[in-house]
């Protein structure tokens, strides 16, 4: 018997609509809640993802040091077409790249790591 229900995956960034806006031109969906602090994006697929606002925010430092903290992944068909959508909304391909062949590593526009992994349909 579990203890508890999953609802969300959390992430701390300096804007929270903006950080929300390049996740929803990822995945799709719309933003489900909205303060100042904290904003909810439910996915296409029913996951939710909330950005809150945090001014002194320290991004992880992987993978030029330190670990990643928490890392986002996302499948997709293709690598190279998912790393150009990526690209054309603002993420960034992180500088090591263990196993591009089945996954890329990207930062999102704050800093956040997360990862694009070849779905075998």
């Amino acid at each position: 018997m579990p203890i508890a229900d999953f609802s969300l995956v959390a992430l701390d960034c300096p804007e929270p609509r903006e950080l929300a806006e390049f996740y929803r031109a990822i995945v799709g969906g719309e933003i489900v809640k909205e303060y100042d602090d904290w904003v909810e994006l439910r996915t296409a697929n029913a996951a939710t993802v909330a950005f809150q606002r945090a001014p002194d925010l320290v991004v992880p430092a992987w993978p030029d040091g330190g670990p990643q903290q928490a890392h986002l992944d996302f499948d997709v068909a293709d690598l190279d077409e998912g790393e150009w959508a990526v690209l054309g909304v603002g993420a960034r391909k992180a500088t090591v790249q263990p196993q591009p062949n089945d996954w890329r590593v990207f930062l999102d526009p704050v800093g956040h790591p997360f990862c694009l992994v070849r779905h075998d349909s």
